[in-house]
């Protein structure tokens, strides 16, 4: 099973269970009168539709490379990132509004039976959290890690709403508003996540080069070919879930041109190996110049060609 395949199963699982919280939350918290344990049920179901563009983004990521998008429709998985990210900032906005609005506004005390609901609903989101952040992780997919953070916030609102609702039950009537208030640190926590996501995102929007463990395994595995002296002016750029690889390569002057295309070859190969998740691989190749031996005869057509570009 590819990565896009598991993002898609991650992502239909995080709906099927979020459109069931979403109905426990709400009705628990319009029946037990919590704003807090409301402002999760709409959280979740932002969650509902942040899993819906996720799967969208990936079903679009799936299509091969064509003739119009040569480099494959892995920037679909990109912006639907943008959009889980934006949908938390915007969920943060609107629960902090009304929770400001129901702090100033005559209180309710939350009924008891709404404090055992909130457990069983943190337990349930950290647990998807933490599965859908581990394909998200082993697959390289920015969406689906978007979309694990969406559930760990869910399971923040939720802590936030049961700690809420306890002072309230435990404060009496002069605490009500510890429900509200807990809305309010909640809508800060998931508007910090929701920035924290964009920020990521926009940096593979703008090609930014990739963190983590990926650029030097690269520059490795082509130093490592037999034939290449030298390495220089190595880019990688992330598309989706895949990387795109220009790397210029020095070699032996003297070396023909057919040579020199066999060995841009074996460097492409050698990224591919130890970096799986490489797609491309643009192969420029140039002399060395720190070989002690006489300049190649320009004239030699088997050296006419400066430089070998090799896609793949």
């Amino acid at each position: 099973m590819n990565g896009v395949e598991r993002g898609l199963r991650a992502a239909r699982a995080g709906l099927l269970i979020n459109l069931g919280l979403v109905i426990v939350k709400l009705g628990a918290g319009a029946l037990g009168r919590s704003y807090a344990l409301i402002a999760d049920g709409v959280e979740s179901s932002l969650d509902v539709v942040s899993s819906l563009v996720v799967w969208a983004g990936l079903r679009i990521t799936a299509r091969p490379a064509d003739e119009d998008y040569p480099y494959g429709y892995g920037k679909a998985e990109t912006l639907a990132t943008v959009i889980v990210a934006l949908l938390l900032i915007g969920a943060a906005a609107g629960i902090a509004a009304a929770a400001i609005r129901e702090i100033r506004a005559p209180q309710h005390m939350p009924a008891p039976f709404t404090l055992a609901v909130v457990p069983v609903v943190v337990i349930i989101k950290e647990g998807l959290f933490r599965r859908v952040r581990r394909v998200g992780r082993e697959t390289g997919s920015s969406a689906v890690e978007a979309d694990a953070w969406h559930h760990r916030s869910d399971a923040i609102t939720s802590a936030a709403a049961f700690v809420g609702i306890a002072v309230a039950l435990w404060g009496g009537p002069s605490w009500e508003a510890a429900d509200d208030w807990a809305a309010l640190i909640a809508a800060a926590i998931i508007a910090t996540n929701g920035i924290r996501l964009l920020r990521t995102t926009l940096d593979d929007l703008m090609d930014r080069r990739p963190a983590g463990p990926i650029v030097d395994p690269i520059e490795a595995a082509a130093r490592a070919v037999a034939g290449v002296h030298a390495t220089e002016k190595l880019r990688v750029r992330k598309l989706g879930t895949t990387y795109y690889v220009d790397i210029h390569v020095q070699a032996d002057p003297r070396m023909s041109l057919v040579d020199a295309h066999i060995l841009s070859g074996k460097v492409k190969s050698a990224i591919h190996e130890a970096v799986p998740a490489v797609a491309g691989v643009l192969v420029h190749m140039e002399p060395f110049e720190g070989l002690d031996q006489p300049a190649p005869d320009a004239e030699d057509p088997a050296n006419r060609a400066a430089t070998v570009r090799e896609r793949g």
